[in-house]
């Protein structure tokens, strides 16, 4: 399932959420400009080689600096246009009404330390691991996750796709969020009891933002434009509920 848009009113322009796309995607245009020969090098410098943190000793004799850089640059670096895209897009349907109800400043310094909530279950789950991880996605994770507390009203049309006719679904944010979260902790099992999983996609990190992102949401929240009786929902025009075909 690929979510399309939400029914969640957002009031204010979520500057916060446009400066973070714009700042994913300048880093990435960067990281298009770094020769092939030196990518690796610059993943490996800048983003966070669990090791690397999880066991200092081994990190220093392989010549890595005492460098907390990292821990914040890697939020804003991406495997590929998929990667960047996906993230973004998940962002830009999802932030812009957290941050409505936070405002910017508060907004954004929930993202970041909603990435290092989730940085700190992927080290904690993948102790030795020498893979380097990147992506935003652990702090849009704890974005989902105050979506998913903040509106619980609120529905997501997502694109199924079914072999010829794509089907358009408009489903409860919270069956839809609630799902996402249930294959991220699913996955993250797999891959710890096999080492086929290895790699690829950083499970923990996700399910570590998302849990995050819900527990500490009502910290950021400004009490003037959020209470929990507000809906927070509008019908989507135009639209049949429950389905539709394009």
């Amino acid at each position: 399932m690929f979510p399309l848009r939400d029914t969640a009113v957002c009031r204010r322009f979520p500057l916060a959420v446009v400066a973070l796309i714009a700042l994913n995607a300048l880093a990435f245009l960067y990281e298009l400009r770094v020769p092939p020969p030196r990518l690796d090098a610059f993943i490996a410098s800048f983003g966070v080689i669990p090791a690397r943190f999880a066991h200092p000793q081994w990190a220093a004799a392989q010549g890595f600096p005492d460098d907390l850089r990292p821990l914040l640059t890697h939020m804003f670096l991406h495997g590929g246009w998929a990667h960047l895209l996906g993230n973004l897009w998940m962002l830009k349907i999802f932030g812009d009404n957290v941050e409505d109800r936070m405002g910017p400043l508060r907004f954004l310094a929930f993202y970041l330390l909603c990435g290092g909530a989730a940085l700190a279950a992927h080290v904690g789950m993948e102790r030795d691991s020498v893979l380097p991880v990147v992506g935003a996605s652990g702090a849009i994770a704890g974005v989902m996750g105050a979506y998913w507390a903040m509106f619980p009203r609120a529905r997501v049309v997502v694109l199924v796709p079914v072999i010829v006719f794509p089907l358009l679904l408009e489903l409860p944010a919270l069956l839809f969020l609630g799902f996402w979260f249930v294959s991220q902790i699913w996955s993250g099992s797999l891959a710890v009891a096999s080492a086929a999983f290895e790699g690829g996609v950083a499970w923990w990190a996700h399910a570590g933002g998302f849990s995050a992102g819900l527990l500490l949401f009502p910290l950021f929240v400004r009490r003037d434009r959020w209470r929990r009786s507000d809906p927070g929902y509008v019908e989507l025009r135009g639209t049949r509920r429950g389905w539709g075909r394009v």
